[in-house]
């Protein structure tokens, strides 16, 4: 079946700074010997019309995984609502889709859930939730409410929560995979995740 990539800019968030990892830059450590964030750009490859980095650190190894790079244009990187805002000035669609550098397990289906329910619903919000909880950093935002993020995050505003609580949104159940958002935030979750990933290679 022939997938129709939806009019989405799909931002690959690895601008933070992996304190759980020493420093190390999350969206570059190794899973089955490729990078995370190669990981999640293939999950995300011809299901958005395009796929950024927001990185802040080894430019050219992100370049490397074959998509455009945008670092944060604001001074300290204040997280990834600054990541999302600095991708959007690079971005050619009219949906952004924020999503972690270190969740290799993405639903396939992730882009066109996400965009369809929020056009179906009439909002400019959309954001991914399975057993575990809402995944809020997996959102989906329209272009429209980018003014009212840089307001938010120039102020000092830094929650991806409380941003999104200003909005009417559609929340999405995945339920088909339970590793479909696993994070990988510690050692141990890479062990997992190395368990597992052969299931995920495409």
């Amino acid at each position: 079946m022939r997938i129709e990539p939806r009019p989405v800019s799909a931002v690959i968030l690895a601008g933070g700074l992996a304190r759980r990892f020493q420093g190390e830059d999350k969206g570059l450590i190794q899973l089955a010997k490729r990078p995370l964030a190669a990981w999640v750009a293939e999950r995300l490859a011809g299901h958005a019309a395009e796929v950024l980095v927001n990185a802040n650190r080894n430019l050219s190894r992100y370049a490397a995984i074959g998509h455009t790079v945008v670092p944060d244009y604001l001074p300290d990187h204040p997280g990834p609502l600054a990541g999302l805002l600095s991708a959007a000035r690079t971005a050619q669609h009219e949906w952004l889709l924020g999503v972690p550098c270190d969740t290799p397990f993405l639903p396939l289906d992730l882009v066109m859930q996400l965009h369809d329910h929020a056009i179906a619903g009439g909002v400019r919000l959309a954001r991914a939730a399975d057993e575990t909880g809402t995944h809020f950093a997996v959102m989906l935002v329209h272009r429209e409410l980018i003014a009212d993020l840089e307001r938010y995050v120039v102020e000092g505003g830094r929650k991806v929560q409380e941003w999104q609580a200003r909005f009417a949104s559609e929340t999405i159940y995945f339920g088909d995979d339970p590793y479909a958002f696993l994070n990988i935030n510690t050692p141990d979750e890479l062990k997992k995740a190395e368990r597992i990933a052969h299931r995920y290679a495409r």
